[in-house]
């Protein structure tokens, strides 16, 4: 081939090059660049739910009595307010930090360990707050959708959160309680797969609702983080710009069709 022809071949080549590039750069949103991955590992996810956690959910609501699942849910949730009372603080909620800290010492006391929830019934209501929120307050954007294996929809902040929540856990210590590492992993391990198990059976309803209703899951779970998120870290009061763009960024983001 000539040094003629191939010149005015690439005057061809190079500009659509060129735009095929650019096409490729405009369509990955920075709000979800990762999204084969992410699918990928949410299918991943849905395979071990249908085959281990539902069926271990369903076998758990199956034996366990409602008194018994009820007291289970409330000690789980006791722990849990050690970590809110913190992020509490952190966040210079000082008030909410104290009520949350005697909503524990209450139950932890007078409630048998957490099982019963006497805290409730003296109107000290129950907080949602963790290191994810923390850092959202402190200004640390959420970054990119991430769904993690087995853990679910994330980000890189909530990788951090995820991070600074197990700091803050005292199960993640059982090794100071047991001289033996094996009795303290049994017992970790062993809370850890009770605890996943009453979760997951108190949402067998919410999320069949949720994957009924969704054309695609994979957009209605991202749409959904993103929103409980912004909702969390702002205590419910999100700015109306921010409402504006997470719904257009969901438009930008959701297919027509299911995939």
């Amino acid at each position: 081939m000539s040094v003629k022809k191939t010149s005015g071949l690439l005057h061809i080549l190079v500009p659509i090059m060129l735009l095929s590039a650019c096409a490729t750069t405009q369509s990955v949103d920075p709000l979800d660049p990762w999204e084969d991955w992410n699918r990928d590992v949410q299918a991943f996810n849905d395979t071990v739910d249908d085959y281990v956690m539902k069926p271990v959910a369903r076998g758990y609501r199956w034996i366990t009595p409602d008194f018994v699942d009820t007291a289970v849910t409330n000690f789980f949730s006791n722990i849990g307010d050690i970590r809110v009372t913190i992020n509490d603080a952190l966040q210079g909620k000082i008030v909410q930090a104290v009520y949350d800290g005697t909503r524990f010492f209450l139950n932890t006391t007078l409630g048998l360990a957490g099982f019963v929830d006497l805290a409730s019934n003296v109107d000290l209501a129950k907080h949602r707050e963790d290191f994810d929120q923390t850092l959202g307050v402190w200004g640390v954007p959420t970054g990119p959708y991430l769904v993690l294996p087995l853990l679910g929809p994330s980000s890189p902040r909530g990788v951090l959160g995820i991070v600074g929540d197990a700091a803050m856990n005292p199960i993640s210590y059982t090794g100071i309680y047991f001289a033996s590492s094996t009795v303290s992993t049994a017992v970790s391990g062993g809370l850890g797969a009770v605890n996943a198990a009453d979760l997951r059976a108190d949402n067998l309803e919410t999320e069949k609702v949720a994957s009924e209703a969704a054309l695609d899951r994979y957009a209605f779970f991202r749409g959904a983080y993103f929103s409980q998120r912004n909702y969390l870290v702002h205590d419910g009061n999100v700015p109306h710009e921010d409402v504006l763009e997470l719904e257009e960024q969901d438009e930008k983001l959701s297919p027509v069709s299911p995939y």
